[in-house]
């Protein structure tokens, strides 16, 4: 197999999870877990009557004088070395059924560890204790050093010695003096810090103290040291198929694996007609001997290409790049251009991707960036989830369950605007949604209802009527006044603004038809006014506001505005709202006795406290209930309610 060595860049990718402040705390932590940093101690325990040592990695060296027995993995190369005669069936029956299960089954899924005695013991360097050797499917030989020690104060650990009657003691006190007892007489474990006992010379510090001191007195006898360890592999970067970039390796009988030289890079693959499998486990291009035939570029015998591909990670780990300069045939990049378009300021996709390509497009763009290839260390400076559309009946979509929504007859049947309002209307962006078809429909209604609002459109200038008018009359003054729809429209510029920031699409689709409807209940609207809510509606529905805006274009009198209409929709200014006016100048206020609401008022925005209050208490129908007894007390909630209590 060939691998890149993401493992070199584990504490930078660690590390640098601090400075991704756009991203999801959820996506970071996985990929915290993923790379699972643990800081510990490696201790060498020596095989009884042998000359070999066994090291384990442990993160509790704390609680190392309370070693009850080591256990390795089935895998581990001591195993046969060190199992005695008459446990060698029972070991090699154990290790088979071992070979059997997957790394999840035998570590995230294990609910109760098992394990065989090898009859082999070490000595625990700290005590001198005899500690017998156990193999147990749930030591991984890949992480660690497939060596475990296990004692009193891991709830796993201690029902795998109950389980296997392996005799055991505490090192760890807690600080509750009745738990102490429990611990103390082996009822329970106590997994957690405390003070340690039992434990010579560090007695009394605390775990914390103890885990800094043993690792330096491990350190300076020889049998141990503090280590770093990470769950994190390196990445497997072989495939045996025909259709990833092939791997610019020549392999040579003389010379061994040589590097095609960059002069001749990329190495591309061969058009052929036939790619089937090769019928050997190797990719199939070990069929097209044009192409594996080759010579060596250090010693030029003849030599043959590495015929494993890369996988589909290899192209999605740096394709943002080239899109800033896809036709650049000197570099991977322009750099200046790649300075003022990176990094990326938004990237969408899915949480299944927080382990893959999220980290490995980090760790590429870092070795790029080490390269001098780049201009910044991290790709990607905000990252948004998105939410997965389940079918109607709330289940994923799935050809199993006939439940799939096929795009091309929604857009067929309701029109592209539709499909696409509807997806930003059904619920928040990173969330789950079900699919409705009559919300659907609602959607469409919605498009119909903004389609028809053009009619009550001031569209060009009206001669004035002779002997009325001297001048003419702009069908828009007979809206003027209406300080609610004004109001509400800067409102709605500023809210789909922020909430199109935010990628809070349903909100924004929500304001729209709420200011869609109010327009729709004067009776004629400013044209300014309408086609500030077309810019505001394109980027939900741009082939409706396309239409709607270039027809403006063909019915006015005003040659500017013919001008400015000519143009795509596009093309226009975002529209700004009046800080001024998106101040309600009315608001509504309850009025509550004693907890329950009568009535209501509508008033001025800019009425003080004692006003509302008295306008309050000469509501009919507060007078009614009051039944001509004052008040005891008159609470006023600012903007929402007053409440009178009699």
């Amino acid at each position: 197999q060939w691998v890149l060595k993401i493992t070199a860049y584990a504490d930078r990718l660690l590390k640098d999870l601090d400075k991704l402040t756009g991203w999801p705390e959820p996506i970071k932590e996985m990929q915290k877990n993923w790379i699972g940093r643990s800081e510990g101690a490696r201790v060498k325990f020596q095989i009884l009557n042998s000359k070999s040592q066994i090291e384990v990695f442990t993160t509790r060296v704390d609680t190392l004088f309370s070693a009850a027995f080591v256990v390795l993995a089935p895998e581990h190369p001591l195993v046969s070395k060190i199992t005695t005669n008459d446990c060698k069936d029972s070991v090699e029956k154990y290790r088979q059924s071992t070979l059997k299960k997957s790394d999840l089954e035998r570590t995230d899924l294990v609910k109760e560890k098992t394990g065989v005695f090898t009859g082999a013991y070490v000595v625990n360097p700290i005590n001198n204790d005899k500690v017998p050797v156990w193999v147990g499917d749930f030591v991984l030989v890949n992480y660690g050093t497939g060596a475990v020690f296990g004692d009193a104060h891991d709830e796993r650990d201690f029902e795998f010695a109950k389980k296997y009657k392996i005799p055991l003691k505490v090192s760890i006190r807690p600080a509750d003096a009745q738990l102490w007892e429990r611990v103390k007489n082996l009822e329970i474990c106590y997994p957690d810090d405390g003070l340690l006992v039992n434990s010579g010379q560090f007695d009394g510090l605390t775990s914390a103290e103890a885990r800094k001191e043993i690792s330096e007195w491990l350190d300076k006898n020889s049998v141990g040291r503090l280590e770093v360890q990470y769950k994190l592999r390196d990445w497997v970067f072989s495939r045996q198929r025909y259709w990833g970039e092939p791997i610019p390796i020549v392999h040579c009988a003389k010379c061994g694996a040589v590097p095609v030289p960059e002069k001749e890079l990329p190495v591309k693959l061969p058009n052929v007609k036939n790619y089937k499998p090769s019928g050997t486990g190797e990719s199939p291009l070990a069929n097209i001997d044009k192409w594996v035939n080759t010579q060596c570029p250090k010693c030029g015998d003849p030599a043959k290409r590495e015929t494993n591909t890369m996988p589909q990670w290899a192209g999605s780990s740096w394709y943002y790049l080239r899109y800033i300069d896809p036709k650049n045939k000197k570099a991977l990049v322009d750099k200046s251009k790649e300075k003022y378009w990176s990094p990326v300021d938004l990237y969408v996709g899915g949480a299944e991707h927080a382990t893959r390509h999220l980290i490995y497009a980090r760790f590429w763009h870092k070795f790029l960036f080490d390269i001098g290839a780049v201009n910044y260390d991290e790709p990607f400076t905000r990252l948004q989830n998105v939410g997965l559309i389940l079918a109607e009946d709330g289940r994923k979509m799935s050809k199993r369950w006939g439940n799939v929504i096929n795009p091309n007859n929604v857009v067929k049947q309701y029109g592209a605007d539709t499909m696409r309002l509807y997806e930003m209307f059904m619920g928040p962006f990173d969330q789950p949604c079900a699919w409705s078809t009559q919300g659907l429909v609602g959607v469409r209604r919605f498009i119909e209802r903004v389609w028809n609002l053009q009619e009550k459109v001031a569209r060009r200038v009206i001669p004035a009527k002779a002997g009325i008018q001297k001048v003419g009359v702009d069908m828009d003054s007979r809206f003027r006044g209406n300080d609610k729809v004004e109001t509400l429209l800067h409102q709605t510029i500023k809210k789909v603004g922020e909430d199109i920031e935010g990628l809070r699409f349903n909100t924004a689709v929500s304001a729209l038809m709420i200011l869609s409807n109010a327009l729709g209940e004067v009776e004629s609207i400013p044209r300014d006014y309408f086609e500030k809510f077309i810019l505001l509606l394109s980027p939900f529905a741009p082939h409706l506001a396309e239409e709607l805006w270039s027809s403006f274009a063909k019915a006015s009198d005003d040659k500017s505005k013919n001008k400015k209409h000519g143009q795509s929709v596009v093309t226009q200014p975002w529209p700004q709202y009046d800080p001024a006016k998106i101040v309600n100048k009315e608001i509504t206020i309850a009025l509550l006795v004693n907890n329950k609401v009568r009535d209501e008022i509508v008033i001025s925005s800019d009425i003080a406290e004692e006003g509302i209050k008295a306008k309050a208490l000469k509501s009919e129908k507060v007078q009614k209930w009051l039944a001509g007894k004052p008040p005891k007390k008159v609470i006023y909630v600012k903007g929402r309610l007053v409440n009178i209590i009699v």
